[in-house]
């Protein structure tokens, strides 16, 4: 009966030592392709200097009102503000302002014209009861372009490695135990 308790035991110390080298491997996996991703997009961010915004004017751009231009064939939201003490059209994420130049903010829905003017409607009104609020704008002297919210900032950046942290601690402290219970075992056996 010993003899079979101790090969279960051996058996179950294997299974958790792989497991937590399995967690490492998959933390440090993780790290990698994070910190070749999110780290350069985090880096090369301009928009670093939290500031106030004033807001200007807003206007809901359709199809029509922008002949002669290619854009998309959606409502969308011009937004205008007084950040730092000059006149900035502002943007609602970075990717807003790879997407379309000509559009503050663009809706999450675009198959639907009816919800896509609904929602540019509903966010046009909260800048309008919300008329100071805070931005992030860029030290460089000629910039006119702020953002309402950064995508890529250092809090996204220390979200995203949570999981991984979680994972690594974990799968360190399953292999420590498993070699502590093992240690403990041997000094048993000794006595």
């Amino acid at each position: 009966m010993g003899k079979k308790l101790v090969m279960a035991q051996k058996r179950g110390e294997t299974r958790a030592l792989c497991l937590g080298v399995a967690m490492v491997v998959c933390a440090v996996i993780a790290y990698y392709i994070l910190c070749t991703t999110m780290l350069p997009l985090c880096q090369k961010s301009v928009w670093t200097q939290e500031s106030t915004c004033h807001l200007i004017e807003t206007n809901i751009r359709d199809q029509e009102e922008l002949e002669g231009r290619k854009v998309a064939q959606y409502p969308c939201l011009w937004v205008n503000v007084s950040a730092v003490g000059r006149w900035a059209v502002l943007y609602h994420t970075e990717d807003t302002w790879d997407q379309n130049q000509q559009c503050s903010y663009i809706p999450s829905s675009l198959d639907n014209y009816q919800l896509a003017r609904a929602d540019v409607e509903k966010v046009r009104d909260n800048f309008h009861e919300h008329r100071v609020f805070y931005c992030f704008s860029t030290t460089r002297e000629n910039e006119t372009t702020v953002l309402y919210r950064r995508l890529y900032g250092p809090q996204t950046l220390l979200f995203s490695l949570f999981w991984p942290t979680f994972l690594l601690t974990g799968g360190l402290l399953i292999i420590v135990m498993v070699k502590i219970n093992q240690s403990l075992s041997i000094l048993a056996a000794q006595k």
